[in-house]
C-alpha cells in the first residue's frame, strides 16, 4: 500500500464507518428509532431530575394507595363497592381540592345485598324478591353518594374493538387543533352509568408503553371514536383548580387548566420526569390508614388526590424508566404534579437537523482524533466534547424542558473513534517494523528510537524539505593514515566517530554517513526538528569543545590527531532512500549538502574550525557568532558572508574589540591591520585575526580574496 493511501486509511475507514452508521440510522424501523431516542431522554431526564429536583410548593398531590396492607385489612381485590364508598368517604372527610380514583368500574355491584337480591330474583323468577332489593344496601348507590361528596373524577379505558363512546368534560379550541398524532380507539369502556353521573369529571386511564413496554408519556388527550377526551390526570389537575372546561389554544400549542397552562406536544402526551423513590414515599398514604382515619391531620385538605393501587392483585404495576413495578396511580400522579410545575418535556423543534447535525459533527471529530492524534489525548479531546454536548442536552432540559439525543452520537462517536484508532494502531505497528528493518542497518540507535517513537513525522519516500547541514573533517588526516598503525587508528577513529555521533543524536542531529575521517550529519531529517539551524550551531560549539579535549588525550594525543573542522549550512533538499533493494541509503541531495562541505573546507584557508554559512547564521542569535568575512563559494555567483561560533574562552571585551576591528574593514584597511594586530598579541592561539591581517596585507585593500 502506498504510503500516502496509509496514513489516509484510518480517516477513509473512519469516514466509511461514519457514512454506514447514517445509512442504517435511516434504513431502521421507525420504532426502533424512537426507542434508541427515548433511551436517550431517559437518560437526559434523570441526570436532569437529579441535578435540578422539582420543587413541590404548588397545591400538594396526594396518593391514597390500596396496598398489601389495605388488602390484607379489608379483604381481596375486587373489594365491594361498599368499601370502595367508605374510602372515598374518607377521603372526602379531609376536603381535598379532588379526587381522581386510577379505577375503572365497568360493571354494576355484585356484591352488595341488593345486587343479590335482584340477581336472585331475576334467577327465580320472583318479582317480590327483585322488589325487596331496593331496601336493602345498595354498593353502587353508596358509592355514588360518597362520589357526589367532592369533585370526583372516574377513569375509563380506551377498546379498539368495542364502538362504545363516553362523555367528557366541555373542551373549548382556539383555531385548529394542534395535534397530529393522537392516541385513537374504535371506542372506550367507561363507569357505569349510575357512577358516570355522580362524578364531576372523566379521564383516561390507559398508559402507553413504548416498543420496550416501558411507559414514559401519559396521555392529556385521546380519541374514542369521534370524540376527544381528556386523560385522568387532566381531570383531576381540572377539577383540582376548580375550571368547568379545558382550553386549547392552537397557536401557542398549549393547554389551559384553570390557572396553569401546560405545553401540548403534537401527539397529545406528556413526557413524564423521573421522580425519586422518596418521593412517591412522602405523597402516599396507605388507603387501610385514610379509611382509619389514623392519617395527620389535615394532610389532604386542599390536595388533590389519586386513589389507586400498588398491590399486584389490582393489575395496575406499570414498568418506567426508574422501576419494573411502578403503580399506574403514581404514574398519574406525577404528570398531575408536572401540570402544577408547568413542565412539559418534549423533543426540540428542530430535532430533525440538529441531531443529524451533531451527529456529523461528533462523529467527523471523532475520525479525525483517531487518525491523527494519540489514543489518550484523542479520548480526552473527545470525552471533553462529549461531555460538551451531554451539557448542552441537560441545560436545554432543565432550562427549556427541549430534549435532544446526545446518546447516539455519543455511541458513534465511541465507535468511530475505536475503528479509527485501531486502524491507526495496526498501520503504526507495521510502519514501526518497516522502520526498524529499513533504518537499523544505517542510522544511529537513538534516531531509530526517536523516529519509533514519533512514526507521524518520519517520511522515508523522495521529499524535499529544509534541512540543516553539518560536516566535519579532521586536519592532516591522510598523514596520519600513513604514520600511525593500524590497530591504533582504528581504535582512535571508533572513540572518535562513537563521541561525534553521540554529540550529534543528543542535539536532534541524525548520522548521514560517515566517510574515511569525515561525518555527514543532517538536522531536521528524517523527522521534523523544531529551530534545527540553532541546534546544529549548539552542536558545532559542542563538537568543537569535545574534539579539543579528545585529540588532547590517550591513544588520540599519542597519535598527535589534529583539529576537526566543522562546516554549517541551512537550506532546502531533496531527501529519501537511495540505493538497491539490499542496501538502502537515507541520505540529503541539493546545494545545501554540497555548501556545507564547501564551508568545512574554507576553515583551512580562514583559521576557522568552525564556518557557517549565511543561511543557518541568520536563523541563529547573532550574539553567538563572528563574522570571518565575505567569500566567494565554488557554485555560487555572488560572495557570502561567513561567520564562526565565538571561541568559549573570549573574554567580552575581546569580542568588542573584534567586532570593532571588523567593521572598518572596509573603510580604514591601514587602521584595521592596527586593530587586528592588537586583537592577535591578546590571543596568539585565535588563528583568525592572523589570517584577516595576512590577506589584507597581500591584498593591499580591505576584504578578502575569493577562496
Amino acid at each position: 500500500m502506498p504510503r500516502a493511501l496509509q496514513q489516509r486509511a484510518p480517516g477513509i475507514a473512519g469516514t466509511a464507518v461514519l457514512a454506514l452508521l447514517f445509512l442504517v440510522g435511516f434504513a431502521l424501523p421507525p420504532p426502533m428509532r424512537g426507542l434508541l431516542r427515548e433511551t436517550a431522554f431517559d437518560l437526559v431526564l434523570d441526570a436532569n431530575s437529579r441535578l435540578w429536583p422539582a420543587r413541590h410548593d404548588a397545591a400538594p398531590v396526594v396518593v391514597v394507595d390500596i396496598d398489601r396492607a389495605s388488602i390484607e385489612a379489608f379483604g381481596p381485590w375486587p373489594w365491594r363497592r361498599e368499601t370502595m364508598a367508605r374510602l372515598v368517604e374518607a377521603v372526602a372527610a379531609g376536603r381535598p381540592a379532588a379526587i381522581a380514583l386510577d379505577v375503572l368500574f365497568a360493571e354494576a355491584d355484585s356484591g352488595s345485598p341488593a345486587a343479590l337480591a335482584r340477581r336472585l330474583g331475576t334467577l327465580a323468577h320472583r318479582a317480590d324478591i327483585t322488589a325487596l332489593a331496593d331496601s336493602l344496601p345498595d354498593g353502587d348507590q353508596q358509592l355514588a353518594g360518597a362520589l357526589r361528596q367532592r369533585p370526583v373524577a372516574l377513569g375509563f379505558v380506551l377498546d379498539p374493538d368495542l364502538a362504545g363512546a363516553v362523555s367528557g368534560p366541555p373542551i373549548v379550541s382556539r383555531g385548529a387543533l394542534p395535534f397530529d398524532d393522537l392516541w385513537q380507539a374504535a371506542g372506550a369502556i367507561g363507569p357505569t352509568p349510575a357512577l358516570a353521573a355522580a362524578a364531576r369529571g372523566l379521564g383516561a386511564l390507559s398508559l402507553p408503553g413504548g416498543p420496550d413496554g416501558v411507559v414514559r408519556h401519559v396521555p392529556l388527550f385521546v380519541v374514542a371514536g369521534e370524540a376527544l377526551l381528556p386523560g385522568l390526570a387532566v381531570e383531576a389537575l381540572r377539577l383540582g383548580r376548580g375550571a368547568e372546561s379545558l382550553l386549547i389554544e392552537a397557536d401557542s400549542r398549549a393547554l389551559t387548566i384553570g390557572d396553569r397552562r401546560v405545553p401540548l406536544a403534537g401527539d397529545g402526551f406528556l413526557r413524564l420526569v423521573p421522580v425519586a423513590a422518596e418521593r412517591y414515599a412522602a405523597r402516599t398514604l396507605s388507603a387501610a390508614e385514610v379509611i382509619a382515619d389514623r392519617t395527620e391531620g389535615g394532610r389532604l385538605a386542599g390536595a388533590i388526590v389519586l386513589i389507586g393501587g400498588s398491590a399486584p392483585e389490582l393489575g395496575g404495576l406499570r414498568k418506567t424508566p426508574s422501576d419494573p413495578l411502578t403503580p399506574s396511580v403514581q404514574i398519574q400522579a406525577d404528570a398531575v404534579e408536572q401540570m402544577l410545575a408547568g413542565r412539559a418535556p418534549r423533543p426540540l423543534a428542530a430535532t430533525g437537523l440538529v441531531e443529524p447535525a451533531a451527529l456529523l459533527a461528533v462523529g467527523v471529530l471523532a475520525v479525525a482524533l483517531g487518525a491523527a492524534a494519540s489514543p489518550v489525548a484523542g479520548a480526552g479531546v473527545l470525552l471533553a466534547a462529549l461531555a460538551a454536548l451531554w451539557a448542552a442536552a441537560l441545560g436545554l432540559a432543565g432550562l427549556a424542558d427541549r430534549l435532544v439525543d446526545p446518546l447516539t452520537p455519543s455511541l458513534a462517536a465511541a465507535l468511530l473513534f475505536a475503528v479509527t484508532s485501531v486502524i491507526g494502531y495496526a498501520i503504526t505497528r507495521r510502519r514501526e517494523a518497516l522502520v526498524l528493518r529499513r533504518l537499523e542497518q544505517h542510522l544511529a540507535p537513538a534516531v531509530v528510537r526517536r523516529v519509533i517513537e514519533q512514526p507521524g513525522l518520519l517520511k522515508l519516500t523522495g521529499e524535499r524539505r529544509e534541512v540543516t547541514s553539518l560536516f566535519t573533517d579532521i586536519e592532516g588526516f591522510t598523514a596520519l593514515t600513513h604514520r600511525a598503525g593500524p590497530e591504533d587508528l582504528v581504535t582512535v577513529l571508533d572513540q572518535y566517530f562513537e563521541g561525534i555521533a553521540g554529540i550529534v543524536i543528543a542535539h536532534g542531529g541524525m548520522i548521514d554517513k560517515i566517510v574515511g575521517d569525515a561525518v555527514h550529519a543532517l538536522f531536521n531529517a528524517p523527522v521534523d526538528l523544531a529551530d534545527h539551524p540553532r541546534r546544529a550551531l549548539d552542536c558545532a560549539i559542542a563538537l568543537r569543545a569535545w574534539t579539543e579535549d579528545f585529540r588532547g588525550r590517550g591513544p588520540a594525543a599519542a597519535l598527535q590527531l589534529r583539529r576537526t573542522r566543522i562546516g554549517v549550512e541551512t537550506g532546502p533538499a531533496v531527501v529519501g532512500d537511495v540505493g538497491i533493494r539490499s542496501k538502502l541509503d537515507y541520505t540529503a541531495h541539493g546545494d545545501v549538502v554540497n555548501m556545507a562541505a564547501r564551508l568545512e573546507a574554507l576553515n583551512k584557508e580562514l583559521g576557522s574550525a568552525t564556518c557557517v554559512g549565511p543561511t543557518a547564521a541568520a536563523r541563529c542569535d547573532a550574539a553567538l557568532l563572528r563574522p570571518l568575512g565575505t567569500v566567494t563559494v565554488r557554485g555560487r555567483d555572488e560572495p557570502v558572508a561567513v561567520f564562526e561560533p565565538w571561541p568559549e574562552d573570549a573574554s567580552p571585551a575581546w569580542r568588542a574589540a573584534y567586532a570593532a576591528a571588523f567593521a572598518t574593514l572596509d573603510r580604514d584597511p591601514a587602521r584595521a591591520v592596527a586593530l587586528f594586530e592588537k586583537l592577535a598579541a591578546d590571543r596568539p592561539t585565535d588563528p583568525v585575526p592572523h589570517v584577516i591581517i595576512g590577506r589584507l596585507r597581500a591584498a593591499g585593500a580591505p576584504g578578502l580574496s575569493p577562496a
